[in-house]
């Protein structure tokens, strides 16, 4: 069997993952996640660029949750020839109906935006590419089918899928794989996905996995440790009561689904256990406001503090002043508040969406602040405000950073090191191999050599893009 990695390799984004095998006398290829690549130009090359293979010779794709960066491509892969099924679970079919179109829209937008900056002489450079259509989001769509977790399926003689929950976002799911080669043991692939935290806001705990010849595990914050939820509270509690004390704003750039749902329930559970005044709180993100409605549908996927926390807020909702944005003109006028307002906006990134406004408008004052509770990826807008940049340029313009940047990590829907160490001490035994993907050179590194150490696992290995590995 070999695996060849595609994407997330030395960098956070773009996870996708072509397994071969020779299963009943024929050559099987499938995928793991398709995602986008983020952050920047460099970003973009990446996505057009072609596959090593045709896409028709794909069987099928597993994938493991909705965002972005690991289902952000499959409309593109589709309307190149890919025909199979696209395998995954309820609540991530549901968000990728949100997201995918999403995704589209705002491609096609700043297509538009840019073009018409263009032939105003105020465009300097290349244009943006739209990578699909709205189309062609609906052909991805088409060819997904639902797996529930903890149920297995044969995808084919000699392959099986089974999802178990990976506590990451709603619907999130670790991959178990059981390939029976021809004229080899039968084999056991886990792709982690990303993994949660334990105890963190809305998911419940990632399901360890007790046995694997191959994993593939994930290390976006590999090589640090996340604050702890009550410092994190902390934090979050100082920011708020001295932003709206200096009747400033507090502008946060939250990824539309999981991230916004999160600190929604915490500011409301802050003011439920009166550690924070009543607040007003506008979602401006129509994505965000979808995916919080999907959230209360799947109530019970959640974990019961959380459960309890919204049981609260529909007894009493005046506690909270909760409004969510639905068109461009609503949007448009949250600049009009000078003070008092908590705006979450996405893209959590901050390099598309509403929230570029929102920075525009709140970046040059130095009452408001700014929240970043996600990571931020090398080329982003985020990732500047947090390296301390003084100006950025925005749509164009170059905007002074006056307003303070504050970086709250332990709102991370990953698991830190000590996170993932502890899931893979699920595994009773150690695995033929073990691939470290879906984080920077740094923190790979960091954690492969903490599995070394500290699970005195042999075979850990960093995989390089576009690399293909016998296992």
């Amino acid at each position: 069997m070999k695996i060849q990695f595609l994407g997330a390799a030395g960098e956070v984004t773009g996870s996708r993952h072509s397994v071969e095998a020779l299963v009943g006398g024929r050559e099987v290829r499938f995928m793991v996640d398709f995602g986008m690549f983020q952050g920047g130009r460099e970003a973009t090359a990446k996505n057009l660029e072609p596959l090593p293979f045709p896409p028709k010779e794909i069987d099928f794709v597993v994938l493991t949750h909705a965002h972005i960066d690991h289902s952000g491509l499959l409309p593109r892969l589709c309307a190149q020839g890919f025909a199979g099924p696209i395998y995954c679970t309820d609540a991530t079919f549901e968000l990728l109906k949100i997201m995918l179109p999403d995704s589209a829209h705002l491609q096609r937008s700043d297509v538009e935006r840019a073009e018409r900056r263009q032939k105003a002489g105020k465009w300097h450079g290349e244009l943006p590419v739209a990578l699909y259509s709205m189309e062609e989001t609906e052909l991805a769509l088409g060819q997904c089918e639902i797996l529930p977790y903890g149920k297995t399926l044969e995808l084919g003689k000699g392959i099986n899928l089974e999802f178990q929950n990976a506590g990451h976002i709603l619907g999130s799911a670790i991959a178990v794989i059981d390939v029976a080669e021809d004229h080899a043991k039968k084999k056991r692939c886990v792709f982690s996905g990303d993994i949660g935290m334990k105890g963190k806001l809305l998911m419940p705990d990632p399901t360890r996995i007790e046995q694997a010849d191959v994993v593939v595990v994930e290390s976006t914050y590999g090589d640090r440790l996340h604050k702890t939820l009550a410092d994190t509270e902390s934090e979050l509690i100082d920011v708020v009561t001295s932003t709206l004390s200096a009747h400033g704003n507090i502008v946060i750039p939250a990824f539309a689904v999981g991230r916004t749902q999160e600190i929604l329930f915490l500011l409301i559970d802050l003011v439920r256990r009166n550690l924070l005044p009543h607040l007003s709180i506008w979602v401006d993100s129509p994505m965000a406001t979808a995916a919080t409605h999907l959230t209360q549908h799947f109530f019970s996927q959640l974990d019961k503090e959380s459960q309890s926390t919204f049981e609260w807020f529909k007894r009493n909702p005046g506690a909270v002043d909760l409004s969510f944005i639905a068109d461009v003109e609503e949007s448009k006028a949250l600049n009009k508040i000078k003070g008092g307002a908590i705006i979450i906006s996405a893209s959590g990134m901050c390099d598309a969406g509403r929230i570029v406004h929102h920075l525009q408008n709140n970046l040059p004052r130095a009452q408001n602040a700014i929240v970043i509770t996600g990571f931020q990826a090398y080329g982003s807008l985020g990732r500047r405000l947090v390296d301390k940049a003084a100006k950025v340029r925005l749509f164009g313009e170059e905007v002074a950073v006056r307003a303070s940047i504050h970086t709250i990590g332990g709102l991370s829907a990953h698991a830190d090191q000590a996170g993932l160490l502890d899931w893979l001490r699920g595994f009773k035994s150690a695995p033929q191999s073990v691939f470290v993907v879906h984080g920077e050179p740094e923190a790979s590194a960091v954690l492969a050599q903490s599995i070394r150490e500290e699970l005195e696992w042999k075979n850990v290995i960093i995989p390089e893009r576009l690399h293909t590995y016998t296992c």
